[in-house]
């Protein structure tokens, strides 16, 4: 081996990364000009060649992108807040006392002891968390009980904490961010009080297992509130779901024959999300008291294909970007969520409308 010219293509090929490393950071150097000063009236953000851009210019559609950071800071807050008000509330339980910690204080006065899991709790939790018992072994099991146990805890220190401060309550100097998003129901289908004081708007997916989890909530929350809140199904079948865009056009098939029994179609076809394929959404649809031979035609010229689309063009129009999205009186929840949070939301805007 020629050990000069090892060294000189060494060296040549340090010098070719040396160089480029330059180029790539004199590249990156360069920036826009910009002047950071205080706006000129409320309102305006920036200027760009003498004119004025807004606010709401300047986000355009990534309002809910925002909104969804905006909701991260709040929640992360929230959990900071509720972590000190514990520590610092049970802290002074613990002196009162005197024990050592707020955590001896938990284990004697809260928990006392070991927290137990009984197997009428444990049966419920697998039912509605919809676990296949074929999926569970010790090992599995063992994690279940485990972590409803942390939850079980979470809650009883919770209790207790509500309790001590409800004569004295915590003062929060921080506001919940609260989105006014301007959603058109359209030619959607709809359930609940056509005047009711609070509108839920449903951006979803038949194959999206999230939506399929959503829609039982959904469900639990037509039971809660009655016609005391309207709720409107929009169309947003994912690419990456090939059965979610025939779902869609034949529950808007099922639809044509009556909103009722697009909402049995609804539910069928979620609680069934393994069967979506022609003949099983013929099933549904007849399930759902469809008129067999009017779906199957409706489905076959492809009738609500436009329909579907023109929801997706505007769901992506608003800044909807996964499945479920949901649109409460504006207020913005993303996610299978529990049913707490929308309670939360929708009684906060009922109370609102009194």
């Amino acid at each position: 081996m020629n050990t000069k010219r090892t060294l000189s293509i060494v060296g040549a090929g340090l010098l070719s990364v040396v160089v480029i490393m330059a180029c790539t950071s004199e590249s990156a150097k360069a920036k826009i000009n910009m002047v950071f000063k205080d706006a000129p009236k409320a309102g305006v953000v920036a200027k760009i060649n003498g004119e004025d851009i807004t606010e709401e210019q300047l986000i355009g559609d990534a309002t809910l992108e925002l909104m969804q950071i905006k909701k991260q800071e709040y929640d992360l807050k929230m959990n900071q807040l509720n972590k000190m008000v514990q520590e610092r509330v049970l802290g002074g339980e613990a002196k009162k006392e005197g024990l050592a910690s707020a955590e001896e204080f938990i284990s004697k006065k809260i928990t006392k002891g070991d927290i137990k899991i009984s197997d009428p709790e444990y049966k419920k939790f697998v039912k509605e968390k919809n676990i296949p018992e074929s999926n569970i072994n010790e090992q599995v099991k063992e994690r279940i009980f485990t972590y409803m146990k942390e939850q079980k805890r979470e809650e009883m220190i919770t209790a207790y904490v509500a309790k001590l401060t409800k004569g004295n309550p915590v003062e929060v100097y921080f506001k919940k961010p609260k989105s006014n998003i301007q959603v058109d129901i359209g030619q959607a289908p709809t359930t609940g009080g056509d005047n009711a004081k609070v509108t839920m708007i449903i951006f979803s997916d038949f194959q999206c297992p999230f939506c399929g989890r959503a829609a039982k909530t959904v469900s639990d929350i037509k039971k809660k509130y009655g016609n005391k809140i309207k709720m409107a199904f929009k169309q947003f079948p994912l690419p990456m779901h090939k059965e979610a865009m025939p779902a869609a056009e034949a529950s808007m098939c099922v639809n044509e024959q009556g909103k009722e029994k697009f909402w049995k179609f609804h539910d069928i076809a979620f609680a069934a999300q393994d069967k979506l394929d022609a003949e099983s959404l013929v099933k549904h649809a007849k399930a759902a008291g469809a008129d067999e031979a009017k779906f199957k035609e409706c489905v076959a010229a492809h009738k609500y294909a436009d329909y579907v689309k023109k929801d997706q063009a505007y769901g992506e129009k608003l800044g909807v970007r996964s499945t479920p999205t949901f649109f409460v009186n504006g207020q913005l929840l993303s996610g299978a969520l529990p049913i707490e949070q929308f309670s939360e939301v929708i009684d906060e805007e009922l109370e609102a409308a009194k």
